[in-house]
């Protein structure tokens, strides 16, 4: 599948994303006002702020479209990964958010007792964020977008959430009240710790990271391809979903340019055959001290 069709149809899991919260986020307000529910009133203005970080995701996934210009030679790829940033950011403000209004209950606890109607609210919004958290993991692993795969994790929160603030609901109906501040506390650690997740992997990214186990499994392929004496060199980097990677490789130094273009290709094949989505730069050494040291063993 073409990159910049990844790329569009990684835009659909944002826009269920915003259709989901903004459906969630009025509904929510709406029986947490009505129900007198300060939980679900919480988890409303969260799915408020979620709507902002699904934003962003769409936003970096419609500027990845953009083909390379004369201020960005390999194209805006980065611009994904920048919004899945920035989606920790908000995520990790959220789950902070979470902790303060949990330790703020301890001494400001809620006045009445909340409607049952609210936990049932909020049990739906759970099934409702749990289902699109899965439509958008399995989407972010077919076409390998950090961006989605954020989202994704960012659904997965919100379901816990809503799951936390309906057990603290009933738990302040049956006269439990602690169970809503517990809940609440665990939820938005969880919260936390997605967000720390996402900015590793981002910031990993953004900084020329590179996973030491592709590059061994790179490595090997290379190594077997017919013609390569020696890989000398071995760089790579990512930009959202496209690895991009610079060999050098050494050959026999009286090969003509047809055999040597023929290994460059050889080398493409077998890393693009593994890894699709792969932009592959060769270059080819002479390695004279391989022939010396065959004409001295001969």
């Amino acid at each position: 599948m073409d990159l910049y069709t990844n790329l569009r149809k990684g835009e659909k899991g944002a826009w269920i994303s915003i259709g989901a919260y903004v459906f969630l986020s009025a509904i929510k307000l709406f029986f947490g006002f009505w129900g007198s529910s300060e939980a679900l009133k919480a988890d409303g203005f969260n799915n408020l702020t979620d709507i902002i970080a699904s934003i962003a995701v769409l936003v970096g996934l419609r500027i990845s479209q953009k083909p390379p210009d004369e201020n960005h030679h390999y194209g805006h790829l980065r611009a994904e990964t920048i919004a899945s940033l920035l989606a920790s950011f908000i995520m990790a403000v959220i789950g902070l958010q979470v902790l303060t209004n949990a330790i703020r209950s301890i001494f400001e606890p809620a006045a009445e007792a909340p409607s049952l109607v609210t936990a049932w609210v909020a049990f739906f919004s759970a099934i409702v964020m749990y289902a699109v958290y899965r439509y958008n993991l399995k989407l972010s692993k077919e076409i390998r977008s950090s961006a989605v795969r954020a989202a994704a994790y960012d659904n997965r929160s919100d379901a816990l959430v809503s799951i936390g603030a309906g057990i603290g609901i009933i738990g302040a109906i049956f006269g439990a009240p602690i169970l809503d501040i517990v809940t609440a506390f665990i939820v938005g650690l969880i919260i936390i710790k997605t967000a720390l997740d996402i900015f590793k992997e981002s910031v990993i990214t953004l900084t020329d990271g590179f996973d030491e186990d592709e590059v061994e499994t790179l490595s090997v392929l290379v190594r077997r391809v017919p013609g390569v004496i020696a890989l000398r060199d071995f760089k790579g980097r990512n930009h959202g979903n496209v690895m991009f990677i610079d060999l050098t490789v050494s050959v026999g130094p009286y090969l003509n340019v047809v055999e040597s273009h023929w290994i460059t290709e050889e080398i493409e094949r077998k890393i693009q055959k593994v890894k699709p989505h792969c932009v592959i730069l060769v270059h080819i050494e002479p390695d004279y001290a391989y022939v010396q040291d065959n004409e001295e063993n001969g």
